[in-house]
């Protein structure tokens, strides 16, 4: 017996030795106001090959993400959502093991791709998915390769499409309630789900931004990702915390020489803002680019001059007016100040930005309403409002300060 017991208890000691080491991560609200779900970024490269983590604060274990954003197999960073009292530091310990599976947590974001299901009647009830997709710069109509025209993802107060074409147009799903739901619509909500209070499309986007796609520049006016070799959409990650797609644009035709472009879309649960970040293969920094949000008709424009540019509108989501009802919107876009060349007057498509980098990246971040959530914002100085909060949250980002407080005993 005694054997026995030794045999066990060494076994579980080598576990122990070869399982993990610990961070301590010290997350700190600059802001006098209380934050919730902020994201918190470890970097991983330093640590090894991390396959599982556990994140506690005060004893208590909460949900954390592990990312694998280049593709190879092994996991890049580490996600977790902080809350925050005003002017608070909390202490996270934050334990990496280089074995296991990550932990299932509820998911709080959704993505999706679909290609068509010919046997499937319902729209919202296909079920061929992918996980990327990649069609040639001759494919007569990309558009229409998956069910609903582009990957789409969600966070309990949003929900994005991007369509698959020279557009690459971010289009809009207005809520009721504060919940995921395109897994159950699929952009294509039925009557029985809208009797239900789901959502559905909200906005008309035609060629125009929609809500900050990003586009060349002509010297006059935004033009298309085309021509390109290919072009490709993926989901890099699922969840449950953060949602990350990418639009990748190969051999993209510039004035200069062709580029490559990936555009990284993250979006994080509680969030109804959507981060985009915009890398090139190569400096393109003598080049001006394009983004901004649509002028919806009829549309009131705030700006602060300074990289926020906002509407708030009404107008069919579709050419079909018996169907549809008219949607009420408000959108927004907050540009860092170095990336702006200029700030465009309005037009009857958009309210516009030109943009550059100063080598191969660029970052903005877009945000919307629709005036049917119950949870949300009903007028337009509701919106402009809280858009000048949520821009004081951006310019002071929570600061996170980690050290190492155990090696691996890999």
């Amino acid at each position: 017996m005694k054997r026995i017991i030794i045999g066990v208890l060494l076994g579980t000691t080598s576990m122990a030795m070869t399982a993990q080491e610990t961070i301590t991560v010290s997350v700190s609200n600059p802001s006098k106001q209380e934050r919730t779900d902020q994201p918190v970024i470890i970097a991983l490269k330093e640590y090894g090959d991390v396959r599982s983590a556990l994140v506690t604060t005060d004893g208590k274990e909460i949900a954390c993400q592990l990312d694998d954003l280049d593709q190879d197999e092994e996991y890049d960073e580490l996600c977790f959502l902080a809350n925050l009292k005003g002017k608070e530091q909390r202490q996270y310990s934050v334990t990496l093991y280089h074995e296991g599976e990550p932990r299932p947590y509820p998911a709080r974001v959704y993505a999706e791709m679909l290609m068509r299901n010919d046997k499937v009647k319902e729209k919202n009830r296909h079920d061929n998915f992918i996980e990327s997709i990649t069609a040639r710069g001759d494919c007569a109509n990309p558009y229409n390769l998956q069910h609903h025209h582009g990957v789409d993802f969600e966070s309990e107060l949003n929900g994005i499409r991007i369509y698959f074409d020279k557009r690459q147009t971010l289009d809009l799903y207005g809520k009721f309630k504060k919940r995921l739901e395109l897994q159950e619509t699929q952009f294509y909500t039925s009557d029985k789900q809208k009797e239900q209070g789901y959502g559905d499309d909200v906005l008309w986007v035609g060629n125009t931004f929609g809500l900050g796609a990003f586009r060349g520049w002509d010297g006059k006016e935004p033009t298309m990702i085309d021509p390109v070799r290919n072009r490709t959409q993926r989901i890099i990650s699922y969840g449950p915390l953060r949602t990350i797609v990418e639009i990748i644009d190969r051999g993209w035709q510039l004035p200069t020489a062709p580029v490559n472009m990936t555009i990284r879309y993250t979006q994080y649960a509680g969030h109804r803002d959507t981060d985009v970040d915009v890398f090139f293969n190569k400096d393109v920094s003598s080049q001006l680019f394009s983004t901004g949000i649509i002028n919806v008709k009829g549309s009131e424009e705030y700006s602060d001059h300074q990289g926020l540019r906002a509407c708030w509108g009404t107008d069919y989501p579709s050419t079909d007016t018996v169907k549809w009802k008219r949607e009420t919107v408000g959108l927004g876009i907050w540009i860092p100040k170095k990336y702006i060349a200029s700030e465009e007057p309005a037009n009857k498509d958009n309210y516009a930005f030109v943009v550059k980098t100063d080598n191969r990246h660029l970052s903005y971040k877009v945000t919307y309403t629709s005036a049917n959530e119950e949870f949300g914002y009903h007028t337009a100085q509701a919106w402009f409002d809280y858009l000048r909060t949520w821009r004081k949250e951006v310019d002071q980002p929570v600061t996170t300060r980690q050290r190492r407080t155990s090696a691996s005993l890999r």
